[in-house]
């Protein structure tokens, strides 16, 4: 399995729930409007769930036993619909690809105006300095894609990012045109920001993403699954990867074999056999 399939999922399954970040409602709203049970059962209505798969609840049971009454409704139209009047027709994961590799977006919560931006690449290599260059009043009334790199599993175990989207969204809501690309890890936390995350190969494994300057233009397009860079990058030298004091420690060093054998974010970024 890799983002192709999952991408081709969120191509046929629709979007049935508005639950944070994609929409204000939280989980126990969503709860409140049928929960899990009316969204399984609306899955299997529209013939996407796999109802005789077994759970964890004991030996015998099934998917189809946590289904909602087929004559139960939504609680809350504007938290749950039903399959056949979604949100939207696509689950709002897709894969990206190009000359700067291969990552996903989340779109179900990106306004369609904001799923594509061509724009001036800023370059860091660590969350803490996109934060110091925002400080700073850096990142003020310009457009740009902020490239940030060296945060894959090889790099530094792929942490989650979650600083980078409330500067982000700042800058945004001020009408300037933002996105992110990163070889590192985000969750929800993505946001109203496009985001082109998790890019393989990562930065620190000859990723193109370590070939990028500050300037270059990057061109991302949800619809059309772009990510590239309008600029040759055969004549480069790649970046190297300066690491801190902090990650200098003893805790990194004894995760330092892990680091070499770790695989792909796309392959679950899971240990591999290697020679060391």
């Amino acid at each position: 399995i890799d983002w192709q399939d999952m991408s081709d999922i969120s191509d046929v399954v629709p979007l049935l729930a508005r639950v944070y970040p994609n929409g204000s409602a939280d989980v126990n709203a969503m709860e409140a409007a049928g929960g899990l049970g009316y969204l399984f059962k609306e899955l299997a209505r529209a013939d996407l769930l796999c109802l005789d798969a077994v759970t964890m609840s004991d030996e015998t049971g099934t998917l189809s036993d946590y289904l909602a009454p087929e004559d139960q409704e939504s609680g809350d139209l504007d938290v749950l619909r039903p399959a056949d009047d979604p949100f939207q027709v696509d689950g709002g994961l897709r894969l990206l690809q190009g000359n700067l590799g291969r990552g996903v977006i989340k779109t179900s919560a990106i306004a369609a105006e904001r799923q594509s931006i061509e724009a001036p690449a800023l370059v860091f290599d660590s969350q803490n300095a996109f934060q110091e260059a925002y400080k700073r009043g850096d990142l003020a009334e310009r457009d740009f894609v902020a490239v940030v790199r060296f945060q894959g599993p090889k790099a530094n175990g792929m942490p989650e990012l979650h600083k980078l989207t409330p500067p982000l969204a700042v800058l945004q809501s001020m009408g300037q045109k933002v996105a992110l690309v990163t070889d590192g890890r985000m969750s929800g936390a993505s946001g109203k920001v496009p985001a082109a995350i998790h890019v393989c190969d990562e930065a620190l494994d000859g990723g193109p993403l370590a070939y990028v300057q500050d300037g270059d233009i990057i061109r991302l397009d949800a619809a059309s699954g772009t990510l590239e860079v309008k600029t040759d990058l055969s004549q480069r030298v790649a970046a190297s990867h300066q690491t801190s004091d902090a990650d200098n420690s003893f805790g990194r060093g004894l995760f330092t074999m892990n680091r070499q054998c770790v695989g792909s974010a796309e392959a679950g970024a899971m240990s591999i056999a290697a020679n060391i």
